[in-house]
């Protein structure tokens, strides 16, 4: 698939124990309907040909015989279908017996990778039947045709770079060491486990974390298939519990006690870039390693995997609540430690009624909570000028009230034109000149004031704004100490919902959802009709789609062509194609244009995996050339 998206998919077929007819036509009925799907990898479960709760009959030569023969069967189906697939069943070799998987593409035998971590504990007897796997590849036969056997292997797609399978076994996982720890450092990209994992009280839980915890140690996808229903349940019951994660994100898993199959769609360069991104992951050629190639035919497929339109922001509400407080913790801890450490007897900011100056007020309130300070020393100052509205007066003025902060009311009216008289603009002429005249105004007053009271200037502008240089150079632009510079826009709005939900105070809840509610603007042009008239998303595009395109931009280091492509699906019914299109390229035509600032920022705490801080996260030219990214984007069309 396009853009290194490719379906997986696991798989529990109906089986009977020790009745490999039945059990093969289930499987190649599975590998039918998953191909159909678009499936390119395949997993079924651990013994699946046989069944894993055959036990003493493992030692019967018919069996033995027979999953061999649904073994040449299902080689034989697996011809002409565009797949790399995985099944289980018992395997002699020299004298022993193994518990292996084998995979399977094209008509070919590629592989027979054994079980190495054998389970004699609790219910589990299997060293009764099966030694464990060797991790050095030898060769057995198969038909006459050559097989590497042995852990130590590695499944290769010649036509998608960086797409290499490996596999282990149930048990392996739940080992001290398992053999997907030497995979991934081989360079394996996707993991997959045969299992046959009996239900108990409690242990789904406990899988479902062992799956995501080492697909995110491994930066890998792993597909997980566990048999289910149809084993025998003389001692224990299987409940088919299938699970596909990749970086520690479970993508899809199955309804328990169900046989069923369940589909994603991993994406491969995802995972090489964040391999590339984390220094601590090591990964080498592994001359140990047998190299299996697989082909699989390109094609353009509709993605189903799910993307969040809002990635920033936690869909779930107790995990946002949970979110917003450890965020504010963190912004007011880093306050807390510049004031303790500068010895400032007051802290400063520009209270404008909006949303991000709303947050750091809240954040500098916090501050002086952890140090036992009284909330005067806060002094919020209000600013009004030509753009200022009374809404957003009034609601600037109650919030500094209600939170117990000194307001300082300095209208900067006359300083702005008497400025604009020295240097000879025409105030009637709306520009640029006529905006950030007043925003360095505000800061410098900002900056005086703080002297006066020994104190210093607390930063309000958030990530989003710094990442589209939304803010006046020199002007909002600097502070001593920016406590939002790493929170998104969509995300500062719901750190102010939160503190309005929890603070227990009706006049001040109401008045910060009267923030929430009032349009974003630097209210730096008139009012019409005493309303704002300088609406921020209708210059620059909305700060959800931004903050979309930031995320993907800087997290995982994806083209324009694949954030558009990922874009239309997050926002499909929300915004057209054109739009996000359209605001996609003025997103990057800006962060280029926009570095100089972003280089010289002021301190900040960093509260997510995503920041600009040119100290500690985002180390970028000035000067780059957005050239080969908008023509990735003027390649392809709103189609």
């Amino acid at each position: 698939m396009r853009d290194g998206f490719i379906r997986v998919a696991a798989v529990t077929p109906d089986v009977k124990v020790a009745d490999c007819i039945f059990n093969t036509e289930q499987i190649c009925m599975r590998m039918d309907e998953a191909c159909g799907h678009g499936a390119k990898i395949l997993v079924f479960p651990e013994m699946c040909i046989t069944g894993y709760t055959c036990e003493d009959l493992f030692r019967q030569d018919l069996l033995l015989k027979e999953a061999q023969n649904s073994l040449r069967e299902i080689i034989f189906h697996s011809r002409g279908k565009d797949a790399l697939i995985f099944v289980g069943l018992p395997w002699e070799q020299e004298g022993k017996l193994y518990n292996v998987a084998a995979a399977v593409s094209g008509g070919s035998l590629l592989g027979l990778v054994p079980k190495k971590c054998i389970p004699m504990y609790s219910e589990f007897y299997e060293g009764r039947y099966f030694s464990p796997g060797n991790e050095e590849v030898i060769w057995t036969e198969f038909d006459g045709k050559p097989v590497p056997f042995g852990s130590s292997q590695l499944f290769a797609c010649r036509e998608m770079e960086g797409l290499k399978v490996a596999a282990e076994i149930c048990e392996d996982i739940w080992s001290p060491k398992p053999p997907s720890i030497s995979h991934a450092m081989a360079g394996a990209t996707v993991i997959v486990n045969l299992s046959a994992s009996n239900e108990n009280t409690g242990k789904s839980i406990y899988r479902e974390s062992l799956v995501t915890g080492q697909s995110a140690r491994l930066v890998c996808g792993y597909i997980y298939t566990s048999a289910g229903e149809g084993e025998s349940s003389t001692d224990l019951v299987f409940s088919a519990h299938n699970m596909i994660a990749e970086n520690g994100t479970l993508l899809a898993q199955s309804a328990r006690f169900k046989n069923e199959m369940v589909y994603s769609d991993l994406d491969i360069f995802r995972l090489l870039s964040e391999r590339r991104r984390m220094s601590t992951f090591t990964s080498a050629e592994n001359a140990d390693y047998q190299k299996n190639a697989f082909h699989l035919e390109t094609e353009e497929m509709k993605l189903e995997r799910f993307f969040d339109p809002a990635p920033f922001v936690p869909g779930v509400k107790e995990d946002r609540d949970r979110r917003c407080e450890e965020i504010l913790s963190i912004q007011a801890l880093g306050l807390k430690k510049r004031m303790q450490h500068t010895g400032c007897r007051s802290i400063v900011v520009g209270i404008s009624g909006g949303l991000d100056s709303t947050l750091a007020l809240l954040v500098m309130a916090k501050a002086c909570d952890m140090l036992s300070l009284p909330r005067n020393t806060i002094t919020a100052v209000t600013m009004p000028c030509f753009g200022t509205t009374d809404r957003t007066y009034t609601n600037a003025c109650t919030l500094t009230r209600k939170l117990g902060a000194n307001l300082l009311e300095v209208d900067i009216k006359e300083a702005v034109k008497l400025h604009f008289r020295d240097i000879g603009h025409d105030p009637d002429v709306h520009d640029v000149t006529y905006e950030n005249s007043q925003a360095r105004e505000r800061t410098q007053v900002l900056m005086d004031v703080a002297n006066q009271l020994g104190g210093m200037v607390v930063g309000t502008g958030d990530m989003s704004e710094l990442a589209l240089g939304w803010a006046t150079y020199n002007g909002d632009h600097m502070s001593m100490y920016g406590v939002n510079a790493s929170v998104p826009k969509t995300l500062v709005r719901h750190l102010v919902s939160y503190y309005a939900d929890t603070c227990g105070d009706g006049e001040l809840s109401r008045t910060l959802e009267d923030v929430l509610d009032t349009p974003v603007s630097p209210e730096l042009l008139p009012p019409k009709d005493g309303e704002i008239a300088q609406k921020t998303e209708d210059l620059v595009g909305p700060y959800e789609l931004h903050d979309f395109f930031l995320y993907y931009a800087l997290r995982f280091g994806y083209s324009p062509s694949k954030i558009y492509r990922i874009a239309k699906i997050a926002f499909d019914g929300a915004y057209s194609k054109e739009t996000i299109l359209k605001w996609l390229k003025k997103f990057y035509y800006r962060f280029f244009s926009q570095q100089f600032k972003r280089s010289c920022l002021p301190d900040g705490p960093k509260v997510g995996s995503v920041a600009v801080s040119p100290r500690g996260d985002l180390r970028m030219p000035s000067d780059a050339c957005v050239r080969l990214w908008i023509g990735d984007l003027d390649r392809i069309t709103a189609d």
